[in-house]
């Protein structure tokens, strides 16, 4: 009888397929549980089995899984994407699989909840409010003092998330949010939202499997009012003191909120000395981290992902000890993709660039970006020398950054053509 690792949906962009490659090599059938295949061009190019459901219901998924289970064994629940993991999660536990417990996951996926949480364990936080209402979020910020971060109480990749510099600001903002629907997924999206001080240190994440630290991670994030990340930097460098102030924090704040199964993303701002803090993701990393751990210590965390949920052995023992770092194409405004090739050549010529790709074609417009959504292309190096790689990413994405042109005056295109 086949065994089957059944993926409930997927990344559109980064891990997703890799998780089902994983699976092939680790000698189980990946099997993608999703509303819509056609979301993911991978699954036609790889010929990935795919099951419609409507995943957006946990009972509807379950069902899937029990329906499947009748014509082979089903060994592993598990999902890249944030927007599923607990119902993955849910449904491991369910079928008697391994996974991390579907309540944890849960609460943890809601910033307030996960919040209120770490707070209530002493873990150092942002101060916030979780409200429903515009007039509770415009009070909220007025008491917390601006200027304040207002966002959704779920989603990840930034959406949503800006920073608000006065009253009118926050109220219109947080009236959009409280407007909205559904959210990057069409999934219905809670009538809250979290507004807290901002806090303006630098920014690190601590990458954690189970109970281990693998990686400390140093955060670029692009321009105010917007928090996209632009970059990353690991190992990031930093004294001693400072790395056992971040990965305590981050240990610390996995248990409060009873996780420590596979993987989690920490991600923490220096207030001061110390860290707060901002959220804990129970996932993978997003922004190609996994790959830039994969390639600067040889740590494979989607594999190792894909073995816990299917009950094998985690070898988490680093192989190499270079630095990596990816810098990620944006635009400063309105303009179009051109000159793509030469670009992508000239940061590819780059001493220590292992990798140049852009996501769009000549002649896509592009905007200033937003969240993880206006990324337009990326630049990875990898060093042994100290500074190596972030200063080869750098320069790489100087080179990089000529595959935009911006309208030069209104009605002409930046190449000088007719907008």
């Amino acid at each position: 009888m086949s065994q089957l690792l059944l993926l409930v949906e997927s990344n559109t962009t980064g891990t997703g397929r890799e998780f089902a490659r994983r699976g092939v090599e680790l000698g189980v059938q990946p099997v993608l549980i999703t509303a819509d295949p056609t979301r993911y061009p991978y699954v036609e190019q790889d010929q990935l089995p795919s099951v419609r459901t409507d995943t957006s219901s946990a009972t509807d998924v379950l069902a899937t899984a029990r329906s499947l289970a009748g014509a082979a064994e089903i060994v592993g629940v598990t999902s890249s994407s944030e927007y599923y993991v607990a119902t993955a999660a849910e449904t491991a536990h369910a079928l008697g699989l391994p996974g991390p417990s579907a309540e944890a996951v849960r609460g943890c996926r809601h910033k307030g909840v996960q919040r209120r949480r770490l707070a209530g364990a002493g873990v150092a936080v942002p101060r916030f409010a979780l409200v429903t209402t515009e007039a509770q979020a415009l009070a909220a910020a007025r008491e917390t003092g601006f200027p304040v971060v207002v966002k959704p109480v779920q989603g990840s990749g930034s959406v949503g998330v800006r920073l608000c510099r006065d009253a009118h600001e926050a109220a219109e903002h947080a009236a959009g949010l409280f407007a909205a629907a559904a959210g990057e997924r069409g999934l219905l999206v809670a009538g809250e939202v979290l507004v807290e001080a901002y806090v303006p240190g630098r920014e690190f994440s601590v990458e954690l499997f189970g109970d281990e630290v693998v990686m400390t991670v140093a955060k670029h994030v692009g321009p105010l009012p917007d928090f996209v990340e632009v970059g990353h930097d690991l190992p990031a460098v930093l004294d001693p003191a400072q790395e056992t102030l971040l990965t305590h924090c981050a240990l610390s704040a996995v248990a409060s909120l009873r996780l420590g199964w596979g993987a989690a993303h920490v991600e923490l701002r220096m207030d001061g000395a110390y860290p707060l803090v901002i959220e804990v993701n129970p996932r993978l990393a997003g922004g190609m981290i996994p790959e830039l751990i994969r390639r600067a210590r040889g740590i494979d965390l989607i594999r190792a992902q894909v073995a816990a949920a299917i009950g094998r052995p985690v070898p988490l023992d680093a192989g190499a000890a270079a630095e990596a770092s990816i810098r990620f194409l944006t635009a400063a405004r309105s303009g179009r993709l051109a000159g793509v090739a030469p670009a992508i050549s000239a940061a590819t010529a780059v001493d220590d660039v292992v990798d140049v790709t852009v996501y769009g074609r000549t002649g896509d417009r592009v905007e200033a970006p937003a969240d993880f959504r206006g990324r337009l292309g990326h630049v990875i190096a990898v060093s042994d020398r100290d500074g190596g790689a972030s200063t080869a990413a750098d320069r790489g994405l100087t080179h990089l950054q000529d595959a935009v042109v911006y309208r030069a005056s209104a009605g002409t295109s930046g190449d000088g053509t007719a907008a």
